[in-house]
């Protein structure tokens, strides 16, 4: 009965953690959720941003289907663009469905 009289007093007179603790480690949750997750992310958006609106006719892109293909037409109004395949086969996609712009004769090297 003595060892558990002694845990139960050594439990009463240990101090509380504070409040201040919690706090410190919001926050640095919160800092680290910043520069590892969002900044990041924003970042990516940004760049595709830019990537969608400096797209022109003629040039050769390439698509989150795999697609690989020369603008024919950009509609500026709805967002959405024609991409000649072939020089018979085109494709009406949206602006936001395209990854990357690959550089100046790279359909022919393929």
């Amino acid at each position: 009965m003595s060892l558990i009289s002694q845990a139960h007093a050594a439990a009463e007179g240990a101090p509380q953690g504070g409040g201040m603790q919690l706090f410190i480690m919001l926050g640095l949750f919160a800092v680290i959720f910043y520069f590892m997750i969002y900044r990041p992310q924003a970042k990516r958006v940004k760049e595709h941003k830019t990537l969608m609106s400096s797209m022109g006719k003629g040039d050769e892109v390439l698509t989150s289907g795999g697609l690989v293909g020369k603008i024919a037409k950009v509609s500026e109004e709805n967002d959405y663009i024609v991409i000649g395949l072939n020089d018979t086969t085109e494709v009406t996609i949206k602006k936001d469905f395209v990854t990357a712009v690959l550089p100046k004769g790279t359909m022919k090297s393929l």
